[in-house]
Formats: structure tokens, C-alpha cells, sequence
């Protein structure tokens, strides 16, 4: 047996914050369509937290790992990357933040942390893998790679009463288009919600895999819209959570050792500009395009007219990238920092063991994307265009995703090279 205890608390935002994910959407939240929350399993001296905002901010996690009672290196926390949630990350994704919401955050995480690990008691966790549920597409090319991994695992106590029921897909939360102004967690409240009532006692923890290039269909230039779509609405988005979970509750059952340990690697990656003109003239052109451009495009445009105003003339400092590898009974949960792109988690998992296993993105950081070297040259929204709505200088180099997958590989084999 293992000690493991679960905890969750609401972080769901008063009406009037400002939502992000969406430069399109300049209005702030009406309502709530379901509570946003911070979840958290406790494994022995670990733990990993999800909550249900697009990012954080690595200066963030780095005082919540911090402030809990567990050793900092033990502890990993994640965003579920929902685009129904406030502004979650000073300085990015062309919001202003909400400071005390911000703190907020913070302390709900920490309450997470510390409330699983007091609520701890004996328990086993058993592991396997759900059907492909068929639901996420690569955005940027037909027929594209896609991470269809769908791992879950299992934690029941003494007794054999469910705790946590785990799992991760690699599909953006994203069905919602910019028309919406409620709160929600997307497709995933619709996962969890299915996985508890099919384990009832237990808590649902959804973890957002390497979705960088991958949603239900639509390109990202698609969301540059206000209008409403009855393809990208709540009944798509249970349509979705709840196949995902389906296919997630049917997965098999391998019991898992009483090993727990925990392994992080620093990197730096560097950036690198793309853009062929100066700031100068990009505003200029910016400006023109403005004024005749519809409501949408209108307010992204203005996001980048700050970007190359205040933004772009930064130096090219080399970003810091945390990557960390649980390991919960010999199943290994990888964690790598910002939007990952499928072919990165898969040459992950070509290193990993034939058994169950989680490769997520948005934890530790989110700094925005990291594409494969291989994606640069399509170029688009993800590799040309990104950074200047996440408030970075430029793009992250190449090299960068293949760096990230490097050292992931050598914590998952040992090397310390």
C-alpha cells in the first residue's frame, strides 16, 4: 500500500474579470456555466495539481511549490488550458491580470496541495489505457500526427473505494469559441463529470496532453470570430468530454508498485525572430489594416500594434523550461512546460515502457508554443504569429522541442548526461 490523499477547491472567478485564450474577445465574463477548481493527488511525498486556467506564469508555480508543506522538487502543477477561464498569467496572452484573483489562485493551490497530503491514508493505485475516443485532429495539416495516448489510473483506499480517477488527452480545451463569456473548463468538466459518476466517491483529476497542434477540427485562425457556431458550443463540448470519458472508464486495470519518486531537469531555451520587417513598420501595417478590418480581427491587430510597440524590441533572453518526470508505482508522468505539439509526446513515448503512461504539456509554465523543429517551415499561427499575443520578443528557437523531449528521455532512462 501507498499513502495518497485528494483534495479540490474552487477557484471559479466573480462576473466582470476579463476571460483569455482568445485575442478576438475584448468583453468580460457574464456568468458561470460550471465552477472552475483546483485538484490535487497526493502520492507519498508528491503530488500533481491541475487547475482550470489556461496557464501559469513559472514565477507563480515556483512559490506555490514553495509555499506548500511537501520538498519544492516534488510537487508539479499544471493548467488544464481551458479558454473559458480569467486572465491566469501576468504579462501574457495580452490581458491585464487581475492581481487579487491572481492571489487568489496562488493560496488555492497551495490549499490544494497541503489538503491532499493531510487527507492521506492508506491506499493502491492500478493503471491502464483507454480506446482511442477518436476526438482531437491536428489543426495544422489533414491527417496529422496527433497524440491519441489515453492513460488512466486508478487510486482506490483500503477498503476498494475509488479516490482519483487520472487521465490526460492531447486535444485542446478549446470547443467554445471567443462568443462565449461564461466560465467553463470546456470539454473537460464534461470528462470529469462522466468519470465520478462512473466512480462514485472518487475525484476526477483531466490532464491536458501535448495539444499544441491539435483541437477538435477547426484551424486557430478560426477563432479569430465572435460569432456563434453551433459546432463549437456546450453540446459539442459534452459530446466530446463525455466520449473521451467513456472510452476512459473502459480501460483495463494493471496494478501498480509502491515506489513514488520524483526527477526535474532545468533548461534554457533560446528565441528567435521571425518576423522579415522591423516593429516599425509591422505597426505601420498594422495600423492601415485596422481600419477597415471587422471587430475581431480589429482587436487582435491591436494586440500586436502593443506587441511591436512595447514587445518586440526586447532582448532575446533564453526562456527558463522545467521539465519533470512522477513516477507513481513505475508509471512515469512526464511534464513538459508551454504548448507541445503531438510528434514531440510521441518521441517521447517511443522511449517510454509499453505500460501506461502520461505525457502532458502546460505544466510548470506556459510560455507559449514550442513547435518541432519539423513545423517551422509551415510557419502559421503557432510558429509565426503566437509569441506576440503571449507577450514574448519572438519565437522559441528550433531545437527547442527537441531539447525539451531530450531531456524528458534521459529522466525517464536514467542518464545524467
Amino acid at each position: 500500500m501507498i499513502r495518497a490523499g485528494t483534495a479540490l477547491v474552487d477557484i471559479t472567478p466573480p462576473v466582470g474579470l476579463a476571460l483569455s485564450g482568445f485575442a478576438a474577445r475584448s468583453q468580460p465574463a457574464l456568468g458561470t456555466h460550471d465552477p472552475l477548481t483546483v485538484r490535487a493527488v497526493a502520492v507519498e511525498n508528491t503530488a500533481l495539481v491541475v487547475a482550470d486556467v489556461i496557464g501559469f506564469h513559472r514565477d507563480m508555480v515556483r512559490r506555490i511549490r514553495e509555499r506548500c508543506v511537501l520538498p519544492a522538487d516534488n510537487v508539479v502543477v499544471a493548467a488544464l488550458h481551458t479558454h473559458g477561464g480569467p486572465v491566469s498569467m501576468m504579462g501574457r496572452l495580452s490581458q491585464h491580470a487581475d492581481t487579487a484573483y491572481l492571489e487568489r489562485l496562488e493560496t488555492a493551490c497551495v490549499h490544494a496541495i497541503d489538503k491532499a497530503v493531510s487527507s492521506a491514508r492508506p491506499a493502491h493505485m492500478v493503471a491502464g489505457w483507454g480506446a482511442d475516443p477518436g476526438v482531437a485532429r491536428n489543426r495544422r495539416h489533414a491527417d496529422g500526427l496527433v497524440d491519441t495516448a489515453l492513460p488512466v489510473l486508478r487510486v482506490r483506499d483500503a477498503a476498494g473505494d475509488p479516490m482519483a480517477v487520472i487521465t490526460a488527452y492531447a486535444c485542446h480545451p478549446v470547443v467554445l469559441g471567443a462568443d462565449n463569456r461564461l466560465w467553463t473548463a470546456d470539454y473537460p468538466h464534461y470528462a470529469r463529470e462522466r468519470l465520478e459518476a462512473a466512480h462514485p466517491g472518487a475525484m476526477a483529476l483531466f490532464l491536458t496532453g501535448c495539444a499544441g497542434d491539435a483541437n477538435t477540427g477547426h484551424s486557430a485562425h478560426a477563432s479569430i470570430s465572435l460569432a456563434s457556431s453551433t459546432y463549437r458550443s456546450f453540446e459539442s463540448a459534452q459530446i466530446y468530454g463525455e466520449r473521451i470519458a467513456g472510452a476512459a472508464c473502459q480501460a483495463d486495470e494493471v496494478p501498480l508498485g509502491e515506489h513514488t519518486s520524483v526527477a526535474n531537469r532545468i533548461l534554457h531555451l533560446g528565441l528567435e525572430r521571425r518576423e522579415a520587417e522591423p516593429p516599425q513598420a509591422l505597426a505601420e501595417r498594422w495600423y492601415r489594416e485596422r481600419e477597415t478590418a471587422d471587430p475581431a480581427r480589429t482587436a487582435l491587430l491591436t494586440h500586436w500594434i502593443t506587441w511591436a510597440a512595447d514587445i518586440a524590441g526586447r532582448p532575446l533572453t533564453p526562456v527558463e523550461a522545467r521539465v519533470s518526470v512522477l513516477n507513481w508505482g513505475g508509471m512515469p508522468i512526464v511534464t513538459l512546460p508551454g504548448e507541445i505539439f503531438a510528434e514531440t509526446a510521441l518521441q517521447i513515448r517511443e522511449k517510454m515502457s509499453r505500460g501506461p503512461g502520461f505525457v502532458i504539456g502546460f505544466a510548470e509554465d506556459n510560455p507559449g508554443y514550442i513547435p518541432p523543429e519539423s513545423e517551422y517551415a509551415f510557419g502559421g499561427y503557432e510558429v509565426d504569429e503566437a509569441h506576440r499575443y503571449y507577450g514574448q520578443p519572438a519565437s522559441f528557437a528550433t531545437g527547442s522541442a527537441e531539447a525539451l523531449a531530450e531531456a524528458a528521455i534521459a529522466l525517464l532512462t536514467g542518464r545524467t548526461d
